[in-house]
């Protein structure tokens, strides 16, 4: 698989999927490697659910083999807020406070994505509660600006606009 999958579109991703130019597996893999190599300099990541995330892409590679229909968003990679409850991952809402609270349920967004396929690869940094305009006020790290470090991506959803930007999701 070329790392430019990655780059892809979810319709142009989807296609790659249906015809198996690519499996969920490898454009899952793709972006994990992705996000190893950038996060050290970008933060934009606070969880990173690799282990989850690889056994959601078996599960579509097995749909795909058997030939089951997909949905558009089955076998696509993508992150969430970290204000999104997600059963059994640490939520933090990017605070001290939160810092180890893990959901014992889903947000409905996060319910309506997993039931439509989609694969979390984790969850993105915020300003601590999304009060913030900068992504600078997360309690864990400051965002980067993927284009220049020494700039910040804005916010509160810096770490969303930055893994998008810098195609970590």
């Amino acid at each position: 698989m070329a790392t430019g999958d990655i780059e892809k579109s979810i319709s142009e991703q989807h296609e790659l999927l249906v015809h198996k130019d690519v499996s969920a597996t490898e454009l899952t893999k793709a972006y994990i490697e992705r996000i190893h190599s950038l996060e050290p300099d970008l933060q934009a990541y606070l969880t990173v659910l690799e282990d989850q995330a690889l056994a959601q892409a078996a599960e579509v590679d097995r749909k795909i083999a058997q030939r089951e229909a997909l949905s558009p968003l089955e076998g696509i990679p993508m992150a969430m807020k970290d204000n999104m409850c997600t059963e059994g991952v640490r939520t933090s809402c990017g605070s001290k406070m939160l810092e180890n609270f893990i959901p014992p349920y889903n947000a409905t967004v996060t319910d309506r994505l997993r039931n439509a396929g989609t694969i979390l690869l984790g969850k993105l940094n915020m300003d601590e509660f999304a009060m913030g305009s900068s992504t600078e006020n997360s309690y864990f790290a400051k965002t980067r600006n993927p284009w220049d470090l020494e700039y910040v991506p804005g916010g509160s959803s810096g770490g969303a606009a930055v893994a998008v930007a810098a195609d970590e999701a």
